[in-house]
């Protein structure tokens, strides 16, 4: 709708952001008014506003998934050990129970055995030189000094800490690549601010021409091949031997059945020129973190996993790895009362969590990806979608 002028009629500014609810609510109202559209739903919280302070600008309201949950998963984890059922929040028919069964197979197996191996979220400033030597001279000089950038990082934060650095020179540029830990937290906004500090402390002690806080390398919400071998955030990785039998009762296929979709499908992937390999982990992951309250657009790095099957004597041992995961169990969303609730039915509310969490969702990955391959093999995915993941209004 516009105004005389030809542009749209500016959102009324409140005080303090207007998150009350006398204000959500007012501004809701303008919304109805300005587009005529009904907002009853969105009007229908069932918290206090007051709380989203912090996690969104120009509130009216909320958006309401459905939420469901899938299980039991038995995950044999360095952090995470015992039955868990997993809240996952979508409106994609048949996922949840797509899901589940191959959760449930995993746990008719004997379990998933799960690890987080690294643990380290990443920042990439640019910094520029006049020459390629002075360039080259800086990458020298960086790696020495590294403990005074992390006391730089650290009078920025009680929670990030800078662990390492590493130089990538492309020219008079140099990429400046730092890793840090995060605690409990997904830590981007935190581990942003110390790398300002870092920057500024290295233009105050280091020759250069300029810099920017930002060069794209440490892939935040992208895809990209360092993902892989550098990782981001939470590298985990979960695993289950499969025997015939529970592949036979459970997933109606084979081994060598399931194998073979396996292998088909990673010439699909070459082909295809994928990072990765896997059949959906977006799907696991989306929902999963709609419900729990992590930034859901880091599913684009997170998905960047690899599954793999492979055919043994007693049936098949199933894997995947996820080198990019980034959750946390504390700040951003996790702290909203639906994912606070929904993070309390996996254990895993507040500090000291973060770990167990990473254990809890690469299983239930695991578990979506051997009952999407077995959908596959056995010709049974059109028809579970046709059952499941069909809305017909009456």
């Amino acid at each position: 709708m516009l105004d005389e002028s030809g542009v749209g009629s500016l959102l009324p500014r409140l005080k303090d952001g207007g998150y009350d609810a006398e204000r959500v609510g007012r501004r809701r109202r303008w919304v109805e008014q300005k587009t005529g559209a009904s907002l009853q739903h969105i009007g229908s919280p069932s918290f206090d506003t007051a709380a989203m302070r912090g996690n969104i600008e120009n509130p009216i309201g909320v958006a309401q998934i459905p939420l469901g949950v899938a299980g039991p998963v038995q995950v044999l984890g360095r952090h995470a050990n015992g039955l868990f059922y997993v809240p996952m929040a979508t409106s994609e028919g048949a996922l949840i129970r797509s899901y589940e069964r191959g959760m449930v197979a995993l746990t008719r197996a004997g379990g998933v055995q799960a690890a987080v191996l690294e643990d380290e979220n990443q920042t990439a400033p640019t910094f520029f030189f006049s020459q390629v030597e002075e360039a080259a001279a800086f990458c020298e000089w960086a790696p020495l000094h590294l403990a005074e950038m992390q006391a730089e990082a650290a009078a920025t934060t009680h929670h990030g800490r800078l662990r390492r650095l590493q130089c990538y020179q492309a020219g008079r540029q140099v990429i400046l690549n730092l890793g840090f830990s995060t605690g409990d937290a997904q830590g981007m906004n935190m581990i942003v601010k110390a790398t300002d500090a870092v920057c500024r402390w290295v233009a105050g002690n280091y020759p250069i021409a300029r810099y920017l806080l930002f060069s794209g390398m440490c892939s935040e919400k992208r895809p990209s091949g360092l993902l892989m071998t550098r990782g981001k955030g939470k590298r985990v990785t979960a695993g289950a031997l499969l025997p015939h039998s529970v592949l036979k009762m459970y997933l109606h296929v084979t081994a060598a059945e399931l194998f073979r979709v396996w292998q088909s499908t990673v010439m699909g992937h070459l082909q295809a020129g994928a990072i990765g390999y896997n059949a959906h982990a977006a799907n696991g992951l989306t929902a999963i973190f709609i419900a729990t309250g992590q930034d859901v657009a880091n599913v684009v790095n997170a998905a960047c996993a690899v599954t793999c099957f492979e055919p043994v004597e007693e049936g098949l041992y199933v894997s995947i790895t996820l080198p990019a995961l980034t959750v946390a169990t504390v700040g951003g969303g996790t702290s909203l009362p639906t994912p606070h609730e929904a993070l309390g039915i996996l254990g895993c509310q507040g500090a000291g969590k973060a770990l167990k969490l990473a254990e809890i969702v690469a299983a239930t990955l695991l578990g979506g990806e051997i009952s999407m391959g077995a959908a596959i093999a056995s010709g049974e995915f059109v028809q579970a979608h046709e059952r499941y993941g069909r809305n017909r209004p009456k």
